[in-house]
């Protein structure tokens, strides 16, 4: 039995070692790693990432043909410019004569003497220039009564800007002419308390290309200027002390031409709003400059706005729009034109006038069609009932006075003036007007006519008469005469209503002349 056991324990451990063995031959794991490595097939595997990766490639070569950058993301246009601070300083106490106040409280005229020569006694023997001008005021009946105001360096020429009452000067100061020893920009200076000093650091009056003149109120307290910030023109506002600055227009447009309103209540400009509500990238309704284009000088700019300085409420005046200033007749009325001779195709120019309590403006113009598609040169009636111009067409150039419904008053062709080349005044009351050259084309002498349009002075040269000017008060005739027989030489002549009994006030002065215009008096 023992053995019988035995056996069977033997037989169970042999077939349980043949069982373990069995396994043995399982050498096929080896073969699974060799084929592990074949299939190691990694290169294959490579070989795909290369190609797709050529193809990447490929893309990534598209992309910058695709996307120029400049394209995508342009130079935004107008481009910006850094927002000038205003600032004070550069302050300087003027000597000024005492009596200057007393003396403005009636009319005076303004000019400027440059390059004066006072102690060069023999004028035929050439002289440097002396690299400064002069600002006087004089009284018309007081020719030796010169006042001078300030000096400047020359390089000023006439950009100065004197307020209606005489009494505040703004002044624009070339910083590479050291002369004065100032640094350059905008400067004012205020007469009652003999202060000067600088408010603006800009290298031009000319924003953005377009040349936008300083404006005061009447009273000389407040000046207006426009004055290019980041991406648009904004009109600033500032006291003739040098306070209380203030941005009247920060909403992103084009905002130029301020003017004020003789009480000094509103302020008229011009701007593109109407048809840009913003140049500013990344502002709401942004004009994008790939489709609208920012005006630029001479062309059309906007429409006129007014602003009421006691609401802040500014409205549109007017749909019509403009290349060009308009200006104020008196508290309620506007006189603008519209068109450019020298780009439209046909040449026109239209002249309108608006009562801004109406708001609707009137083109003026001949009833009956017969004076020419360009009217230049206009010059209107303090009540706005009547205006002289230039009618110039293809063929002819006539001066024609008409009244404000369209009815001729008279027309002339006696005075044959270039285009752009005259100009004009209307006395106080209406009853005179004068009629000059410019720029020192002054072809006639002194020529004055009544309310119908009829010559009451036909004046021959010399002197030649250029920018005619009636006092305030009516009271007397200011214009720039030119005599070609003292080589050229330009003088401020002032007369009576008619243009006669003339009287030379600057004949001892050596210099170049420009006049300003009537300062004071009422």
């Amino acid at each position: 039995m023992k053995v019988r056991v035995l056996i069977l324990a033997m037989m169970l451990m042999s077939a349980s070692c043949s069982l373990a063995t069995s396994p043995t031959p399982t050498p096929i794991p080896t073969e699974t790693p060799t084929e592990t490595r074949t299939a190691t097939i990694a290169p294959t595997v490579t070989a795909i990432p290369p190609t797709e990766t050529a193809t990447a490639t490929s893309t990534v070569t598209v992309t910058p043909t695709i996307t120029p950058t400049p394209t995508i993301t342009p130079t935004p246009y107008p481009t910006a410019q850094a927002t000038v601070g205003f600032i004070f300083d550069n302050w300087q106490l003027l000597t000024v004569p005492k009596d200057i106040i007393t003396s403005l409280s009636s009319p005076m005229l303004a000019f400027i003497n440059q390059n004066d020569r006072d102690n060069v006694p023999n004028q035929g023997t050439p002289q440097p220039a002396t690299g400064l001008e002069t600002l006087y005021y004089v009284q018309p009946n007081n020719p030796g009564g010169r006042i001078p105001v300030m000096q400047l360096a020359a390089s000023t020429n006439n950009q100065i800007y004197i307020s209606a009452n005489g009494r505040s000067v703004a002044y624009f100061k070339d910083g590479r002419d050291s002369t004065t020893g100032q640094t350059g920009g905008l400067y004012m200076m205020s007469l009652e308390n003999r202060i000067s000093g600088r408010i603006l650091p800009i290298n031009s009056l000319v924003q953005r290309g377009f040349f936008s003149d300083p404006a005061w109120t009447r009273d000389g307290t407040r000046l207006a200027m426009a004055v290019a910030t980041g991406y648009d023109i904004d009109i600033f506002t500032i006291g003739s002390d040098g306070a209380d600055l203030k941005n009247l227009t920060n909403n992103g447009s084009y905002d130029i031409w301020p003017s004020w309103s003789p009480d000094g209540s509103k302020l008229m400009f011009v701007s593109d709003r109407d048809t840009c509500t913003s140049w500013i990238p990344g502002d709401a309704n942004a004009c994008d400059p790939a489709i609208n284009t920012p005006p630029i000088e001479g062309s059309v700019v906007g429409s006129i706005y007014l602003m009421d300085m006691a609401s802040g409420e500014t409205r549109k005046l007017t749909d019509e729009k403009l290349s060009e200033p308009p200006r104020w007749l008196n508290n309620t009325t506007i006189i603008f034109a519209t068109g450019d001779p020298t780009l439209d195709n046909p040449p026109q120019r239209h002249l309108w006038i608006e009562d801004i309590n109406v708001g609707q403006a009137q083109e003026v113009k001949l009833a009956d069609g017969s004076d020419g598609p360009i009217r230049l040169s206009e010059a209107w009636a303090a009540d706005g009932s009547a205006v002289v111009y230039q009618s110039v067409s293809n063929s002819t150039s006539e001066i024609i006075a008409l009244r404000r419904d369209g009815t001729l008053i008279g027309r002339t062709s006696e005075l044959t003036f270039p285009r752009f080349g005259m100009s004009a005044s209307w006395i106080k009351d209406g009853s005179r007007i004068a009629l000059g050259g410019v720029g020192g084309q002054c072809p006639y002498g002194a020529r004055v006519l009544d309310a119908a349009f009829n010559f009451v002075t036909r004046g021959n040269p010399p002197p030649g008469m250029c920018n005619p000017s009636y006092s305030p008060d009516g009271a007397w005739l200011a214009f720039i005469g030119v005599n070609p027989r003292v080589d050229g030489r330009v003088d401020v002549l002032v007369a009576n209503q008619n243009g006669t009994g003339t009287a030379n006030l600057t004949g001892v002065l050596k210099g170049t002349i420009n006049l300003i215009g009537w300062v004071g008096g009422s």
